[in-house]
Protein backbone atom coordinates (compact mmCIF):
# COMPACT_ATOMS: atom_id res chain seq x y z
CA UNK A 1 0.00 0.00 0.00
CA UNK A 2 1.25 3.45 -0.87
CA UNK A 3 1.72 6.13 1.74
CA UNK A 4 -0.41 9.21 1.17
CA UNK A 5 2.60 11.26 0.10
CA UNK A 6 3.80 8.56 -2.29
CA UNK A 7 0.29 8.47 -3.74
CA UNK A 8 0.28 12.23 -4.30
CA UNK A 9 3.59 12.08 -6.14
CA UNK A 10 2.53 9.20 -8.38
CA UNK A 11 -0.80 10.86 -9.19
CA UNK A 12 1.04 14.06 -10.12
CA UNK A 13 3.39 12.16 -12.43
CA UNK A 14 0.51 10.21 -13.98
CA UNK A 15 -1.50 13.38 -14.54
CA UNK A 16 1.46 14.99 -16.27
CA UNK A 17 1.43 12.22 -18.83
CA UNK A 18 3.71 9.72 -17.18
CA UNK A 19 6.39 9.88 -19.84
CA UNK A 20 7.76 13.40 -19.46
CA UNK A 21 10.88 14.08 -17.43
CA UNK A 22 10.50 16.23 -14.30
CA UNK A 23 13.14 17.84 -12.11
CA UNK A 24 12.85 17.33 -8.37
CA UNK A 25 12.33 21.06 -7.87
CA UNK A 26 9.47 21.14 -10.40
CA UNK A 27 7.82 18.22 -8.68
CA UNK A 28 8.23 19.74 -5.20
CA UNK A 29 6.70 23.05 -6.25
CA UNK A 30 3.76 21.37 -8.00
CA UNK A 31 2.90 18.95 -5.19
CA UNK A 32 3.58 21.42 -2.38
CA UNK A 33 6.26 19.43 -0.57
CA UNK A 34 9.59 20.70 0.68
CA UNK A 35 12.46 19.90 -1.66
CA UNK A 36 14.21 17.63 0.84
CA UNK A 37 11.04 15.67 1.54
CA UNK A 38 10.41 15.35 -2.17
CA UNK A 39 13.90 13.97 -2.72
CA UNK A 40 13.35 11.32 -0.04
CA UNK A 41 10.01 10.27 -1.49
CA UNK A 42 11.38 10.06 -5.03
CA UNK A 43 14.26 7.92 -3.83
CA UNK A 44 11.85 5.52 -2.13
CA UNK A 45 9.69 5.30 -5.25
CA UNK A 46 12.76 4.52 -7.34
CA UNK A 47 13.80 1.79 -4.90
CA UNK A 48 10.36 0.23 -5.36
CA UNK A 49 10.68 0.66 -9.15
CA UNK A 50 7.54 2.78 -9.33
CA UNK A 51 9.42 5.52 -11.19
CA UNK A 52 12.66 5.41 -13.16
CA UNK A 53 15.83 7.41 -12.76
CA UNK A 54 14.34 10.28 -14.80
CA UNK A 55 11.32 10.47 -12.46
CA UNK A 56 9.05 8.97 -15.09
CA UNK A 57 6.19 6.70 -14.01
CA UNK A 58 6.89 3.00 -14.69
CA UNK A 59 4.44 0.22 -15.46
CA UNK A 60 4.75 -0.86 -11.83
CA UNK A 61 3.89 2.68 -10.82
CA UNK A 62 0.72 2.58 -12.88
CA UNK A 63 -0.23 -0.75 -11.32
CA UNK A 64 0.37 0.70 -7.86
CA UNK A 65 -2.23 3.39 -8.58
CA UNK A 66 -4.93 0.98 -9.78
CA UNK A 67 -6.41 0.22 -6.32
CA UNK A 68 -7.08 3.95 -5.97
CA UNK A 69 -8.75 4.43 -9.34
CA UNK A 70 -12.30 5.77 -9.13
CA UNK A 71 -14.59 3.17 -10.66
CA UNK A 72 -17.83 5.07 -10.97
CA UNK A 73 -20.14 7.76 -9.62
CA UNK A 74 -23.69 7.66 -8.29
CA UNK A 75 -25.72 10.86 -8.65
CA UNK A 76 -28.75 11.04 -6.36
CA UNK A 77 -31.64 12.85 -8.07
CA UNK A 78 -34.73 11.13 -6.66
CA UNK A 79 -35.97 13.64 -4.08
CA UNK A 80 -38.50 16.45 -4.46
CA UNK A 81 -36.31 19.29 -3.10
CA UNK A 82 -39.32 20.89 -1.43
CA UNK A 83 -37.18 23.62 0.13
CA UNK A 84 -36.55 24.97 -3.36
CA UNK A 85 -40.17 26.02 -3.84
CA UNK A 86 -41.68 26.99 -6.16
CA UNK A 87 -39.23 26.10 -8.93
CA UNK A 88 -39.08 22.46 -7.82
CA UNK A 89 -42.86 22.21 -8.27
CA UNK A 90 -42.33 22.44 -12.03
CA UNK A 91 -39.19 20.35 -12.57
CA UNK A 92 -36.47 18.53 -10.62
CA UNK A 93 -33.96 20.83 -8.99
CA UNK A 94 -31.25 19.04 -10.99
CA UNK A 95 -32.59 20.74 -14.12
CA UNK A 96 -32.23 24.28 -12.79
CA UNK A 97 -30.09 26.41 -15.07
CA UNK A 98 -27.28 28.21 -13.25
CA UNK A 99 -25.07 30.62 -15.16
CA UNK A 100 -26.02 29.08 -18.46
CA UNK A 101 -25.68 25.41 -17.49
CA UNK A 102 -28.11 22.86 -16.06
CA UNK A 103 -26.90 21.69 -12.65
CA UNK A 104 -27.01 18.00 -13.50
CA UNK A 105 -25.38 18.41 -16.91
CA UNK A 106 -22.53 20.45 -15.44
CA UNK A 107 -21.91 17.80 -12.80
CA UNK A 108 -21.91 14.96 -15.32
CA UNK A 109 -19.48 16.86 -17.56
CA UNK A 110 -17.16 17.50 -14.62
CA UNK A 111 -17.15 13.80 -13.74
CA UNK A 112 -16.42 12.82 -17.32
CA UNK A 113 -13.67 15.42 -17.63
CA UNK A 114 -12.02 13.71 -14.64
CA UNK A 115 -12.07 10.41 -16.52
CA UNK A 116 -15.11 8.92 -14.79
CA UNK A 117 -17.29 7.42 -17.52
CA UNK A 118 -19.38 4.97 -15.49
CA UNK A 119 -22.09 7.22 -14.03
CA UNK A 120 -25.37 6.05 -12.49
CA UNK A 121 -28.20 8.55 -12.09
CA UNK A 122 -30.89 7.56 -9.57
CA UNK A 123 -34.19 9.27 -10.34
CA UNK A 124 -37.61 9.42 -8.71
CA UNK A 125 -39.56 12.68 -8.64
CA UNK A 126 -40.47 13.74 -12.21
CA UNK A 127 -38.11 11.02 -13.40
CA UNK A 128 -39.21 11.27 -17.02
CA UNK A 129 -37.67 14.75 -17.25
CA UNK A 130 -34.24 13.24 -16.57
CA UNK A 131 -34.35 10.21 -18.85
CA UNK A 132 -32.80 12.12 -21.79
CA UNK A 133 -29.49 12.26 -19.93
CA UNK A 134 -28.90 8.56 -20.62
CA UNK A 135 -28.56 9.13 -24.36
CA UNK A 136 -27.01 12.58 -24.20
CA UNK A 137 -24.15 11.57 -21.88
CA UNK A 138 -24.07 7.77 -22.12
CA UNK A 139 -24.93 7.25 -18.45
CA UNK A 140 -27.13 4.68 -16.72
CA UNK A 141 -30.48 5.65 -15.18
CA UNK A 142 -32.01 3.82 -12.22
CA UNK A 143 -35.51 4.58 -10.89
CA UNK A 144 -36.21 4.76 -7.15
CA UNK A 145 -39.97 4.31 -6.82
CA UNK A 146 -39.77 4.80 -3.06
CA UNK A 147 -38.51 8.38 -3.28
CA UNK A 148 -41.80 9.86 -2.01
CA UNK A 149 -42.02 7.77 1.15
CA UNK A 150 -38.45 6.92 2.16
CA UNK A 151 -35.24 8.93 2.49
CA UNK A 152 -32.05 8.58 0.47
CA UNK A 153 -31.12 5.25 2.07
CA UNK A 154 -33.66 3.92 -0.45
CA UNK A 155 -31.58 5.43 -3.25
CA UNK A 156 -28.40 3.76 -1.98
CA UNK A 157 -30.28 0.44 -1.83
CA UNK A 158 -30.87 0.69 -5.59
CA UNK A 159 -27.14 0.75 -6.37
CA UNK A 160 -25.56 -1.56 -3.77
CA UNK A 161 -24.15 -3.89 -6.42
CA UNK A 162 -22.37 -0.98 -8.10
CA UNK A 163 -20.59 0.43 -5.06
CA UNK A 164 -16.81 0.24 -4.87
CA UNK A 165 -14.46 3.16 -5.37
CA UNK A 166 -17.46 5.39 -5.90
CA UNK A 167 -18.32 9.06 -5.81
CA UNK A 168 -21.70 9.69 -4.15
CA UNK A 169 -23.04 12.97 -5.51
CA UNK A 170 -26.12 15.12 -5.10
CA UNK A 171 -27.67 16.29 -8.34
CA UNK A 172 -28.16 19.85 -7.11
CA UNK A 173 -24.58 20.78 -6.22
CA UNK A 174 -22.71 23.41 -8.23
CA UNK A 175 -18.92 23.19 -8.18
CA UNK A 176 -17.14 26.34 -9.31
CA UNK A 177 -13.98 24.23 -9.76
CA UNK A 178 -14.03 20.59 -10.80
CA UNK A 179 -13.50 18.61 -7.56
CA UNK A 180 -13.43 15.15 -9.14
CA UNK A 181 -10.27 13.11 -9.62
CA UNK A 182 -9.22 9.99 -11.48
CA UNK A 183 -7.52 8.55 -8.39
CA UNK A 184 -8.49 9.07 -4.73
CA UNK A 185 -6.45 7.89 -1.75
CA UNK A 186 -9.21 7.21 0.79
CA UNK A 187 -12.88 7.73 1.59
CA UNK A 188 -13.86 11.29 2.40
CA UNK A 189 -16.74 13.72 2.85
CA UNK A 190 -16.27 17.22 1.47
CA UNK A 191 -16.77 20.05 3.95
CA UNK A 192 -16.80 23.84 4.13
CA UNK A 193 -16.34 26.10 7.12
CA UNK A 194 -19.11 27.98 8.91
CA UNK A 195 -17.67 30.95 10.84
CA UNK A 196 -20.88 31.42 12.84
CA UNK A 197 -24.00 29.45 13.75
CA UNK A 198 -25.16 26.69 11.41
CA UNK A 199 -27.78 23.94 11.53
CA UNK A 200 -25.78 21.70 9.20
CA UNK A 201 -24.00 18.43 10.05
CA UNK A 202 -20.84 19.63 11.83
CA UNK A 203 -17.68 17.51 11.93
CA UNK A 204 -15.20 16.64 14.64
CA UNK A 205 -12.03 14.97 13.39
CA UNK A 206 -8.91 13.26 14.69
CA UNK A 207 -5.46 14.69 13.94
CA UNK A 208 -5.24 12.61 10.75
CA UNK A 209 -8.56 13.98 9.48
CA UNK A 210 -10.71 10.94 10.28
CA UNK A 211 -14.25 12.01 11.17
CA UNK A 212 -14.94 10.90 14.74
CA UNK A 213 -18.19 12.70 15.50
CA UNK A 214 -21.01 14.48 13.69
CA UNK A 215 -23.35 16.96 15.37
CA UNK A 216 -26.44 18.49 13.81
CA UNK A 217 -25.88 22.19 14.32
CA UNK A 218 -22.88 24.00 15.68
CA UNK A 219 -20.76 27.10 15.57
CA UNK A 220 -17.42 27.91 13.93
CA UNK A 221 -17.22 24.42 12.49
CA UNK A 222 -16.55 22.45 9.34
CA UNK A 223 -19.77 20.92 8.03
CA UNK A 224 -20.79 18.36 5.41
CA UNK A 225 -21.49 19.84 1.99
CA UNK A 226 -21.08 18.47 -1.48
CA UNK A 227 -19.78 15.22 -2.89
CA UNK A 228 -18.57 12.15 -1.01
CA UNK A 229 -16.07 9.47 -1.96
CA UNK A 230 -16.45 5.87 -0.79
CA UNK A 231 -13.48 3.57 -1.23
CA UNK A 232 -13.94 -0.19 -1.61
CA UNK A 233 -13.67 -0.92 2.10
CA UNK A 234 -16.16 1.78 3.09
CA UNK A 235 -18.58 0.57 0.40
CA UNK A 236 -18.24 -3.04 1.52
CA UNK A 237 -18.88 -2.30 5.19
CA UNK A 238 -21.65 0.25 4.60
CA UNK A 239 -23.41 -2.18 2.26
CA UNK A 240 -23.40 -4.83 4.99
CA UNK A 241 -24.80 -2.39 7.53
CA UNK A 242 -27.50 -1.02 5.24
CA UNK A 243 -28.68 -4.50 4.21
CA UNK A 244 -28.97 -5.51 7.86
CA UNK A 245 -30.72 -2.31 8.95
CA UNK A 246 -32.95 -1.46 5.99
CA UNK A 247 -35.93 -3.55 7.06
CA UNK A 248 -36.33 -1.26 10.06
CA UNK A 249 -38.85 1.54 9.31
CA UNK A 250 -36.58 4.06 11.04
CA UNK A 251 -33.70 3.26 8.68
CA UNK A 252 -35.84 3.83 5.60
CA UNK A 253 -36.62 7.33 6.83
CA UNK A 254 -32.93 8.15 7.34
CA UNK A 255 -30.42 10.00 5.28
CA UNK A 256 -27.54 7.63 4.60
CA UNK A 257 -25.41 10.05 6.59
CA UNK A 258 -27.51 9.36 9.69
CA UNK A 259 -26.88 5.63 9.38
CA UNK A 260 -23.18 6.35 8.93
CA UNK A 261 -23.21 8.44 12.12
CA UNK A 262 -24.73 5.53 14.06
CA UNK A 263 -21.84 3.32 12.92
CA UNK A 264 -19.12 5.95 12.79
CA UNK A 265 -16.63 3.89 14.82
CA UNK A 266 -16.60 1.11 12.23
CA UNK A 267 -16.68 3.29 9.10
CA UNK A 268 -13.55 5.23 8.15
CA UNK A 269 -14.43 8.52 6.48
CA UNK A 270 -12.08 11.51 6.33
CA UNK A 271 -12.71 15.22 5.93
CA UNK A 272 -11.82 16.94 2.64
CA UNK A 273 -11.86 20.70 3.17
CA UNK A 274 -13.00 23.18 0.51
CA UNK A 275 -13.43 26.91 0.33
CA UNK A 276 -17.08 27.94 0.63
CA UNK A 277 -16.94 29.49 -2.84
CA UNK A 278 -16.08 26.15 -4.44
CA UNK A 279 -19.26 24.24 -3.48
CA UNK A 280 -22.77 25.66 -3.78
CA UNK A 281 -26.07 23.99 -2.91
CA UNK A 282 -28.78 26.70 -3.22
CA UNK A 283 -31.35 25.76 -0.58
CA UNK A 284 -33.69 28.50 -1.75
CA UNK A 285 -34.37 30.80 -4.67
CA UNK A 286 -33.04 33.71 -2.61
CA UNK A 287 -29.66 31.93 -2.31
CA UNK A 288 -29.61 31.18 -6.04
CA UNK A 289 -30.33 34.83 -6.83
CA UNK A 290 -27.27 35.87 -4.84
CA UNK A 291 -25.10 33.61 -7.02
CA UNK A 292 -26.86 34.01 -10.39
CA UNK A 293 -28.37 37.47 -10.71
CA UNK A 294 -30.35 36.51 -13.81
CA UNK A 295 -32.88 34.86 -11.49
CA UNK A 296 -34.00 38.24 -10.19
CA UNK A 297 -36.01 38.78 -13.36
CA UNK A 298 -35.91 35.50 -15.29
CA UNK A 299 -36.75 32.39 -13.29
CA UNK A 300 -38.17 30.61 -16.35
CA UNK A 301 -41.12 29.71 -14.13
CA UNK A 302 -44.80 29.71 -15.09
CA UNK A 303 -45.63 30.11 -11.40
CA UNK A 304 -43.77 33.42 -11.26
CA UNK A 305 -45.54 34.55 -14.41
CA UNK A 306 -48.86 33.74 -12.74
CA UNK A 307 -47.98 35.84 -9.69
CA UNK A 308 -46.77 38.77 -11.78
CA UNK A 309 -49.96 38.71 -13.82
CA UNK A 310 -52.22 38.84 -10.77
CA UNK A 311 -50.23 41.21 -8.55
CA UNK A 312 -48.95 43.41 -11.41
CA UNK A 313 -45.36 43.09 -10.26
CA UNK A 314 -41.96 42.06 -11.62
CA UNK A 315 -40.20 38.81 -10.73
CA UNK A 316 -37.64 40.69 -8.65
CA UNK A 317 -40.48 41.84 -6.37
CA UNK A 318 -41.22 38.22 -5.36
CA UNK A 319 -39.01 37.43 -2.37
CA UNK A 320 -38.62 35.50 0.91
CA UNK A 321 -40.10 32.30 -0.47
CA UNK A 322 -40.50 29.25 1.73
CA UNK A 323 -42.75 26.18 1.46
CA UNK A 324 -45.74 25.69 3.73
CA UNK A 325 -46.33 22.07 4.71
CA UNK A 326 -49.93 22.03 5.84
CA UNK A 327 -52.08 20.57 3.06
CA UNK A 328 -52.57 16.87 2.39
CA UNK A 329 -52.90 17.22 -1.40
CA UNK A 330 -51.41 20.51 -2.60
CA UNK A 331 -48.08 22.32 -2.57
CA UNK A 332 -48.13 25.82 -1.14
CA UNK A 333 -45.50 28.44 -0.46
CA UNK A 334 -45.25 31.78 1.30
CA UNK A 335 -43.81 34.83 -0.44
CA UNK A 336 -43.64 38.58 -0.08
CA UNK A 337 -44.29 41.15 -2.77
CA UNK A 338 -43.88 44.89 -2.30
CA UNK A 339 -44.21 44.67 1.46
CA UNK A 340 -47.22 42.33 1.63
CA UNK A 341 -47.37 38.65 2.52
CA UNK A 342 -49.04 36.08 0.28
CA UNK A 343 -49.59 32.35 -0.21
CA UNK A 344 -49.49 30.58 -3.58
CA UNK A 345 -51.32 27.25 -3.83
CA UNK A 346 -50.04 24.84 -6.49
CA UNK A 347 -52.35 21.88 -7.27
CA UNK A 348 -50.96 18.53 -6.25
CA UNK A 349 -50.27 15.65 -8.63
CA UNK A 350 -53.44 13.75 -9.50
CA UNK A 351 -55.85 16.14 -7.77
CA UNK A 352 -57.64 17.03 -11.02
CA UNK A 353 -58.95 13.46 -11.04
CA UNK A 354 -61.32 14.26 -8.18
CA UNK A 355 -61.42 18.06 -7.79
CA UNK A 356 -63.53 20.36 -9.95
CA UNK A 357 -61.55 23.60 -10.07
CA UNK A 358 -64.37 25.63 -11.60
CA UNK A 359 -66.62 24.60 -8.74
CA UNK A 360 -63.93 25.64 -6.28
CA UNK A 361 -63.59 29.05 -7.93
CA UNK A 362 -67.32 29.73 -7.71
CA UNK A 363 -67.45 28.63 -4.09
CA UNK A 364 -64.56 30.89 -3.18
CA UNK A 365 -66.33 33.83 -4.77
CA UNK A 366 -69.38 33.07 -2.63
CA UNK A 367 -67.23 32.64 0.48
CA UNK A 368 -65.71 36.05 -0.05
CA UNK A 369 -69.11 37.70 -0.39
CA UNK A 370 -70.36 35.96 2.76
CA UNK A 371 -67.33 37.12 4.73
CA UNK A 372 -66.15 33.56 5.36
CA UNK A 373 -62.77 33.92 3.62
CA UNK A 374 -61.28 37.40 3.19
CA UNK A 375 -57.87 35.97 2.21
CA UNK A 376 -58.85 34.99 -1.34
CA UNK A 377 -57.37 37.08 -4.20
CA UNK A 378 -57.46 35.03 -7.40
CA UNK A 379 -57.79 31.47 -8.65
CA UNK A 380 -57.28 30.00 -12.10
CA UNK A 381 -60.34 27.79 -12.56
CA UNK A 382 -58.67 25.75 -15.30
CA UNK A 383 -55.24 25.02 -13.83
CA UNK A 384 -56.14 25.16 -10.15
CA UNK A 385 -53.49 27.54 -8.82
CA UNK A 386 -54.54 30.19 -6.33
CA UNK A 387 -53.14 33.32 -4.66
CA UNK A 388 -54.29 34.43 -1.21
CA UNK A 389 -53.25 36.88 1.45
CA UNK A 390 -51.14 35.34 4.20
CA UNK A 391 -52.69 35.50 7.67
CA UNK A 392 -49.87 36.58 9.97
CA UNK A 393 -49.35 34.62 13.20
CA UNK A 394 -52.36 32.49 12.31
CA UNK A 395 -53.41 29.59 14.47
CA UNK A 396 -55.62 26.70 13.47
CA UNK A 397 -58.80 25.76 15.24
CA UNK A 398 -58.55 23.85 18.51
CA UNK A 399 -61.18 21.12 18.64
CA UNK A 400 -61.38 21.52 22.41
CA UNK A 401 -61.71 25.31 22.52
CA UNK A 402 -65.44 25.83 22.94
CA UNK A 403 -65.44 29.42 21.65
CA UNK A 404 -63.49 28.53 18.51
CA UNK A 405 -65.72 25.53 17.81
CA UNK A 406 -68.82 27.67 18.33
CA UNK A 407 -67.54 30.25 15.81
CA UNK A 408 -66.70 27.51 13.30
CA UNK A 409 -70.22 26.11 13.58
CA UNK A 410 -71.67 29.61 13.19
CA UNK A 411 -69.73 30.03 9.95
CA UNK A 412 -70.89 26.68 8.59
CA UNK A 413 -74.48 27.48 9.56
CA UNK A 414 -74.20 30.82 7.74
CA UNK A 415 -72.91 29.06 4.64
CA UNK A 416 -75.65 26.44 4.69
CA UNK A 417 -78.49 28.94 5.17
CA UNK A 418 -77.27 31.56 2.65
CA UNK A 419 -79.27 30.11 -0.23
CA UNK A 420 -76.24 30.06 -2.56
CA UNK A 421 -76.29 27.62 -5.49
CA UNK A 422 -73.02 27.36 -7.44
CA UNK A 423 -74.43 24.92 -9.95
CA UNK A 424 -71.85 22.28 -9.01
CA UNK A 425 -72.60 19.26 -6.87
CA UNK A 426 -70.31 17.57 -4.39
CA UNK A 427 -71.61 14.03 -4.84
CA UNK A 428 -70.18 12.15 -1.89
CA UNK A 429 -71.52 8.82 -3.15
CA UNK A 430 -70.08 9.22 -6.62
CA UNK A 431 -66.74 10.12 -5.06
CA UNK A 432 -66.82 7.07 -2.80
CA UNK A 433 -67.70 4.78 -5.70
CA UNK A 434 -64.90 6.19 -7.85
CA UNK A 435 -62.34 5.64 -5.11
CA UNK A 436 -63.64 2.12 -4.40
CA UNK A 437 -63.40 1.14 -8.07
CA UNK A 438 -59.90 2.55 -8.38
CA UNK A 439 -58.77 0.74 -5.25
CA UNK A 440 -60.36 -2.50 -6.43
CA UNK A 441 -58.49 -2.28 -9.73
CA UNK A 442 -55.18 -1.91 -7.89
CA UNK A 443 -56.07 -4.54 -5.25
CA UNK A 444 -55.90 -1.95 -2.47
CA UNK A 445 -59.32 -2.98 -1.11
CA UNK A 446 -58.04 -6.42 -0.16
CA UNK A 447 -58.09 -6.21 3.64
CA UNK A 448 -60.07 -8.21 6.18
CA UNK A 449 -62.99 -5.93 7.03
CA UNK A 450 -63.31 -4.00 3.76
CA UNK A 451 -66.66 -5.68 2.93
CA UNK A 452 -67.99 -4.94 6.42
CA UNK A 453 -67.15 -1.24 6.13
CA UNK A 454 -68.65 -0.93 2.66
CA UNK A 455 -71.86 -2.71 3.67
CA UNK A 456 -72.32 -0.53 6.75
CA UNK A 457 -71.85 2.68 4.73
CA UNK A 458 -74.29 1.47 2.07
CA UNK A 459 -76.88 0.83 4.77
CA UNK A 460 -76.34 4.35 6.15
CA UNK A 461 -76.77 5.72 2.65
CA UNK A 462 -80.21 4.16 2.44
CA UNK A 463 -81.26 5.67 5.75
CA UNK A 464 -79.89 9.17 5.09
CA UNK A 465 -81.25 9.37 1.55
CA UNK A 466 -84.69 8.55 2.94
CA UNK A 467 -84.39 11.54 5.30
CA UNK A 468 -84.77 13.86 2.29
CA UNK A 469 -82.48 16.68 3.47
CA UNK A 470 -82.23 19.60 1.02
CA UNK A 471 -78.79 20.28 -0.47
CA UNK A 472 -76.89 23.48 0.30
CA UNK A 473 -73.48 24.87 -0.57
CA UNK A 474 -70.94 22.94 1.51
CA UNK A 475 -67.24 23.43 2.13
CA UNK A 476 -66.69 19.63 2.28
CA UNK A 477 -63.20 19.94 3.82
CA UNK A 478 -64.16 21.63 7.07
CA UNK A 479 -61.57 20.38 9.55
CA UNK A 480 -59.22 22.23 11.89
CA UNK A 481 -56.38 23.36 9.51
CA UNK A 482 -58.93 25.06 7.28
CA UNK A 483 -60.26 27.25 10.08
CA UNK A 484 -57.54 29.89 10.45
CA UNK A 485 -57.58 32.36 13.33
CA UNK A 486 -55.69 35.64 12.91
CA UNK A 487 -53.95 37.45 15.75
CA UNK A 488 -57.00 39.75 15.95
CA UNK A 489 -59.19 36.72 16.67
CA UNK A 490 -60.95 36.73 13.29
CA UNK A 491 -61.63 33.26 11.87
CA UNK A 492 -61.28 32.40 8.17
CA UNK A 493 -62.62 29.30 6.42
CA UNK A 494 -60.06 28.56 3.70
CA UNK A 495 -59.35 25.92 1.01
CA UNK A 496 -62.58 25.35 -0.88
CA UNK A 497 -61.37 22.80 -3.42
CA UNK A 498 -63.83 20.05 -2.45
CA UNK A 499 -66.83 22.38 -2.12
CA UNK A 500 -70.17 22.02 -3.89
CA UNK A 501 -73.86 21.48 -3.36
CA UNK A 502 -74.44 18.66 -0.87
CA UNK A 503 -76.23 17.57 2.26
CA UNK A 504 -75.15 20.09 4.96
CA UNK A 505 -74.31 17.14 7.19
CA UNK A 506 -71.26 16.63 4.94
CA UNK A 507 -69.53 19.58 6.62
CA UNK A 508 -70.24 18.46 10.16
CA UNK A 509 -69.33 14.92 9.18
CA UNK A 510 -65.91 16.06 7.98
CA UNK A 511 -65.37 18.21 11.07
CA UNK A 512 -66.14 15.25 13.34
CA UNK A 513 -64.28 12.68 11.21
CA UNK A 514 -61.03 14.63 11.58
CA UNK A 515 -61.40 15.20 15.32
CA UNK A 516 -60.67 13.01 18.31
CA UNK A 517 -64.26 13.30 19.50
CA UNK A 518 -66.14 10.53 21.24
CA UNK A 519 -69.70 9.82 20.14
CA UNK A 520 -71.02 12.00 22.97
CA UNK A 521 -68.70 14.87 21.97
CA UNK A 522 -69.88 14.54 18.39
CA UNK A 523 -73.48 14.88 19.56
CA UNK A 524 -72.50 17.98 21.53
CA UNK A 525 -71.01 19.51 18.38
CA UNK A 526 -74.19 18.87 16.40
CA UNK A 527 -76.14 20.61 19.18
CA UNK A 528 -73.76 23.59 18.97
CA UNK A 529 -74.32 23.83 15.21
CA UNK A 530 -78.10 24.04 15.61
CA UNK A 531 -77.83 26.19 18.75
CA UNK A 532 -80.32 23.81 20.32
CA UNK A 533 -80.71 20.10 20.94
CA UNK A 534 -82.05 18.65 17.66
CA UNK A 535 -84.65 15.90 17.61
CA UNK A 536 -83.60 12.28 17.29
CA UNK A 537 -84.19 12.15 13.53
CA UNK A 538 -81.84 15.09 12.91
CA UNK A 539 -79.21 13.86 15.38
CA UNK A 540 -78.98 10.40 13.83
CA UNK A 541 -78.78 11.89 10.32
CA UNK A 542 -75.78 14.04 11.23
CA UNK A 543 -74.16 11.24 13.22
CA UNK A 544 -74.54 8.98 10.18
CA UNK A 545 -72.64 11.49 8.09
CA UNK A 546 -69.81 11.46 10.62
CA UNK A 547 -69.42 7.77 9.78
CA UNK A 548 -69.97 8.30 6.05
CA UNK A 549 -67.38 11.09 5.86
CA UNK A 550 -64.91 9.07 7.90
CA UNK A 551 -65.28 6.33 5.31
CA UNK A 552 -65.00 8.80 2.43
CA UNK A 553 -61.74 10.19 3.79
CA UNK A 554 -60.51 6.67 4.52
CA UNK A 555 -60.91 5.51 0.89
CA UNK A 556 -59.59 8.89 -0.26
CA UNK A 557 -56.44 8.28 1.79
CA UNK A 558 -56.04 4.81 0.29
CA UNK A 559 -56.27 6.39 -3.16
CA UNK A 560 -53.68 9.00 -2.22
CA UNK A 561 -51.36 6.26 -1.01
CA UNK A 562 -51.84 4.34 -4.26
CA UNK A 563 -50.61 7.32 -6.33
CA UNK A 564 -47.62 8.04 -4.13
CA UNK A 565 -49.01 10.64 -1.71
CA UNK A 566 -48.67 9.50 1.88
CA UNK A 567 -51.31 10.64 4.35
CA UNK A 568 -49.81 9.09 7.47
CA UNK A 569 -51.79 8.51 10.65
CA UNK A 570 -54.92 10.09 9.21
CA UNK A 571 -55.70 6.84 7.38
CA UNK A 572 -56.00 4.83 10.59
CA UNK A 573 -57.95 7.61 12.33
CA UNK A 574 -60.59 7.58 9.56
CA UNK A 575 -60.72 3.79 9.60
CA UNK A 576 -61.47 3.77 13.34
CA UNK A 577 -63.98 6.61 13.06
CA UNK A 578 -65.85 4.88 10.24
CA UNK A 579 -66.61 2.05 12.62
CA UNK A 580 -67.26 4.13 15.73
CA UNK A 581 -69.57 6.79 14.30
CA UNK A 582 -71.12 4.43 11.74
CA UNK A 583 -72.12 1.86 14.34
CA UNK A 584 -73.48 4.57 16.65
CA UNK A 585 -75.64 5.99 13.85
CA UNK A 586 -76.93 2.57 12.81
CA UNK A 587 -77.98 1.89 16.38
CA UNK A 588 -79.87 5.21 16.46
CA UNK A 589 -81.69 4.45 13.20
CA UNK A 590 -82.50 0.86 14.06
CA UNK A 591 -83.75 1.42 17.61
CA UNK A 592 -86.01 4.43 16.90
Amino acid sequence: MLSENQFKLLVYLEKEGGSAEHTQREIAESVGFALGKTNQLLAALKDERLIDEKNVLTENGRKALEPYRVQNAVIMAAGMSTRFAPLSYEKPKALMEVKGELLIEREIRQLQEAGIRDIILVTGYMKEKLFYLADKFGIDVVVNEDYYRFNNTSTIMRVLKDLGNTYICSSDNYFTKNPFEKYVYRAYYSAVYAPGETDEYCLTTARDGRITRVDIGGRSAWYMLGHVYWDREFSRRFTEILKNEYEKPATRQMLWEDLYIQHIKELDLYIRKYDEEEIKEFDSLDELRQFDESYWNHTHSAIFQNICGVLHCEEKDIEHIHPIKTGLTNLSFFFTCKGRDYVYRHPGVGTNAYINRESEARSMDAAGKLGLDDTFIYMDAKEGWKISYFVEDAKTLDYHNDEQVKEAMRMLRKLHTAGVDTGFEFDIWKQIKTFEETLRASNRDDFADAPELAQMIEKLRGYTDADGVEKTLCHADSYDPNFLIGKDGKMYLIDWEYSGMADPAVDLGTFIACSDYSVDEAKKLITTYFDEVPDDEVMRHYMAYAGILSYYWFVWSLYQDSVGKTVGEWMYLWYRHTKMYGRAALAMYETN
